[in-house]
């Protein structure tokens, strides 16, 4: 049923309009989701409130309530189409009545942000109702709103379904697979890094919030589910921020799905925040991200961490050491060129890295891990708190070349995990000691002794990249040269 839903859902988005692409589809279904979410979360608390005798207020006012202008019901339980607005009628009313009414909740809440109100505001301060038929958008509605929310296993086949949605933005185009980080990688993470309840789980870049998902279902899995544990993982556990207008969206809606129910998400620029005013309050037990690379961040930007540089990546790292508490621990997904860049920014990094962190894994991918990036990654997995004196490098070779139709799966890196916790030497691992680190370059680089020398393996329009980068940075060192002579 659910499967077939969205497809319904899709196949007449495809024919509108206003809609181009899976990452227009995925958008558009998610505010009609959250709206007929709220639904059912409000009518969840009345009758709570009505059991203990007492009266619910609700947040949304009546009329622009689901069941009132989206999903008005006659006394058979059908939808009542004497009521329910469609064609240029509803469009005009979601339009210019029903989102610039949400919209204004963000102002109303802003002193708590961790509201459901403000989140309310957030989604549809940036969002836009982008179905041009209201015919369409009738049709949309009604299917979404014949899907059950009741159970944990209707939640649990609802986000199922909404990962796959997610997943398949990134075959779009238009950088949607910047949202997605394959499940089995985030996974195997978990499970090394072993997030326990009582515990901050932390990710400054939560794009569609996977790794706070999944993080949440594990520890759910292996938690005592006692009533204050459950308060616990609800409200204080899983924090995150996001840029993107989309990918917040995106996340708030996953989190709901796999069943969190006022998810932690801030809609900000976490590296608009200077590291200087990062205080101990504002830590974290455990950071899990997959930061964006190869953006150029703005100068101004760039003054808020003691180590400039452009790369995104390079200062989300900055971020995330000063985020976490002492003894706290992370798992870091970043381009495998960090471990080998010889420009200043990336060897003082490095360094930093080592000094202040016990980097003691180091998980190198193979090309093809993320559907259309091409590039080649590693996982850094560190503690703060004390210095690095031994890596254990686990090389993951799948004997197979990864790509659309042989997607990394669960069993791919069972071996790395079972091998982890005794850092034991095999074909595919080994120990570096720091102490044979070149402490002019500091470079990791993965390099198996167990195996014949092996060339430099980047894509070539990486190589190219890195190229153009140097030659810009040596073309504003001799301007500046020049404007001083």
């Amino acid at each position: 049923m659910f499967e077939q839903t969205f497809r319904n859902i899709d196949n007449l988005l495809y024919k509108d309009a206003g809609a181009d692409s899976e990452l227009d589809y995925i958008e558009q279904t998610s505010w009609i989701l959250f709206l007929r979410y709220l639904h059912q979360l409000e009518d969840e608390r009345n009758d709570k409130a009505a059991l203990k005798g007492k009266t619910y207020n609700y947040i949304l006012d009546k009329k622009f309530r689901w069941n009132v202008w989206a999903a008005p019901k006659s006394p058979d339980g059908k939808i009542d189409h004497h009521k329910a607005l469609t064609g240029k009628d509803l469009v005009e009313f979601v339009d210019n009545k029903l989102f610039p009414y949400l919209a204004e909740f963000k102002e109303k809440s802003v002193d708590n942000p961790k509201s459901i109100e403000y989140k309310i505001g957030e989604i549809f301060t940036e969002l836009k109702n982008k179905i041009k038929s209201g015919y369409n958008l009738r049709e949309v509605i009604e299917l979404i709103d014949e899907l059950p929310f009741g159970s944990s296993a209707d939640k649990h086949e609802l986000s199922h379904l909404y990962e796959t949605k997610i997943k398949n933005m990134g075959n779009a185009g238009r950088n949607g697979g910047q949202y997605y980080t394959p499940r089995p990688l985030i996974r195997a993470i978990i499970n090394i890094i072993n997030p326990k309840i009582g515990e901050k789980i932390y990710d400054p870049a939560c794009g569609s919030a996977g790794f706070l998902c999944e993080a949440f279902q594990y520890m759910f899995d292996n938690m005592d589910k006692t009533t204050s544990n459950l308060k616990t993982l609800q409200d204080d556990t899983f924090f995150g921020k996001e840029k993107k207008n989309l990918a917040y969206i995106i996340g708030i809606m996953n989190m709901i799905l796999h069943g969190i129910d006022a998810p932690n998400i801030l809609h900000t620029n976490t590296l608009a925040e200077n590291l200087r005013d990062i205080q101990e309050k504002d830590r974290y037990n455990v950071i899990l991200a997959n930061p964006p690379f190869g953006g150029k961040e703005r100068p101004e930007v760039q003054q808020n961490f003691e180590i400039k540089t452009g790369e995104t990546a390079f200062l989300f790292l900055q971020h995330i050491i000063k985020s976490l508490k002492a003894g706290g621990r992370a798992g870091i997904v970043i381009k495998n060129t960090f471990l080998s860049n010889s420009d200043n920014a990336s060897v003082s990094l490095r360094k930093y890295l080592l000094d202040y962190c016990n980097l003691h894994t180091i998980l190198d991918m193979p090309s093809g891990t993320f559907l259309g990036a091409g590039v080649k990654t590693v996982v850094l997995f560190f503690t703060k708190g004390e210095p690095t004196k031994k890596i254990w490098y686990y090389q993951f070779t799948p004997g197979r070349s990864l790509g659309k139709t042989s997607l990394l799966n669960d069993n791919d890196l069972s071996d790395f995990i079972s091998l982890s916790s005794s850092k034991k030497i095999t074909e595919n691992s080994w120990l570096v000691d720091i102490k044979n680190i070149d402490e002019t370059t500091f470079d990791l680089s993965v390099k198996n002794p167990n195996r014949k020398e092996e060339t430099d393996q980047r894509e070539p329009r990486e190589i190219l990249s890195e190229m153009k980068t140097l030659n810009k940075e040596t073309e504003q060192i001799l301007n500046s040269i020049s404007k001083l002579i």
